[in-house]
């Protein structure tokens, strides 16, 4: 999904309005002068670098419900690719001298309620959540990545690529439609399930954490105010409907 890149200038006294530009044209160095946008920052990387490594212990959970020997070991690629971005996260709070486990505690048991509400009954199931609930939070990542300063939008875009769920759930998902069109309506029940919940989640965290919040809303990262906000969430719903059909499942 595309993030609009047009920032709005607002008035205020923050690091990057002193000195003349917006946070997203400066580095980390210049940015993180602003205490307020650097707990921003934290923040937002503690809670990708808990995703990651929510994402891993879920793929590698999940791969047991595998049918076939090369689904296990598709699943289990996924799981390492997610671990190697938890790594790069992990290593990158602590090159800013931060502790990542303080970092991502605050955040651990909002993802981990989620992925409890959410377990997969079926292999199916787990597929339809590897694909739909992790790309809305990738999403969600991106809008927001779209206004912070260059190196940590870098790696939070790299941290973002496709490990291989995309294409792969895709195929697996239509096939057993084709096989059995019966779980077609199970299955989107499933996937709008993980988007009102998926959605929820990400509301609460962000309300929960005050410098995370003002990012949003405006005041840190240039550009969003409460109706871009919800213009976010609209462009998520919309990105959401498109994997549905990719899917071959009614949203």
């Amino acid at each position: 999904m595309e993030s609009s890149d047009e920032t709005v200038e607002t008035a205020g006294t923050s690091t990057g309005e002193a000195a003349g530009s917006s946070v997203a044209e400066q580095d980390w160095a210049r940015a993180s002068a602003d205490p307020q946008y650097r707990a921003a920052v934290v923040d937002l990387l503690g809670a990708l670098a808990y995703g990651e490594l929510a994402a891993f212990e879920r793929l590698a959970e999940d791969a047991k419900l595998a049918p076939a020997v090369e689904d296990k070991a598709q699943l289990a690629a996924m799981a390492s690719a997610e671990f190697h971005h938890f790594e790069r996260l992990r290593d990158r709070l602590a090159a800013i001298d931060v502790d990542p486990a303080s970092a991502m505690e605050p955040f651990a048991a909002a993802l981990d309620g989620f992925h409890r509400q959410t377990a997969p009954s079926d292999w199916l199931e787990g597929l339809v959540k590897a694909y739909v609930g992790d790309a809305i939070a990738a999403d969600f990542y991106r809008e927001v990545a779209a206004r912070l300063d260059s190196d940590t939008r870098d790696l939070v875009l790299k941290v973002l690529d496709d490990t291989g769920h995309g294409q792969f759930a895709v195929e697996k998902v239509r096939s057993a439609i084709e096989a059995d069109p019966r779980c077609g309506g199970r299955l989107a029940l499933w996937a709008r399930r993980l988007m009102g919940e998926a959605l929820s989640q990400a509301q609460r965290v962000v309300a929960e954490r005050d410098a995370l919040s003002t990012m949003l809303v405006g005041g840190i990262a240039d550009g969003f105010d409460l109706a871009e906000v919800g213009r976010m969430f609209t462009r998520i719903t919309e990105a959401h409907t498109k994997r549905m059909a990719a899917l071959g499942l009614a949203a």
